[in-house]
């Protein structure tokens, strides 16, 4: 296999989770995952795994530099 993919456990690494939130993120089809041709464990293109990266970066920039309103509770 060429080095245009990556195992689950690098990928994890990549993007800061673990490979059993990978998993589950493949079984709900939210960042599918490709399969060996032989041994049938799921690997990662590299652009797929760097485009999720910058992708995650720029929600958590968006969302820092967004003012957040706190709730207030007022007891009575």
């Amino acid at each position: 296999m060429s080095d245009k993919f990556i195992s689950i456990k690098k990928a994890a690494e990549l993007l800061g989770v673990t490979p059993l939130t990978l998993r589950n993120w493949d079984k709900n089809g939210k960042f599918k995952a490709m399969r060996h041709p032989i041994n049938n464990y799921r690997v990662y293109k590299s652009e797929s795994v760097d485009k999720l990266l910058k992708d995650m970066e720029t929600a958590v920039f968006t969302r820092s530099t967004k003012k957040v309103k706190k709730l207030q509770i007022k007891h009575e």
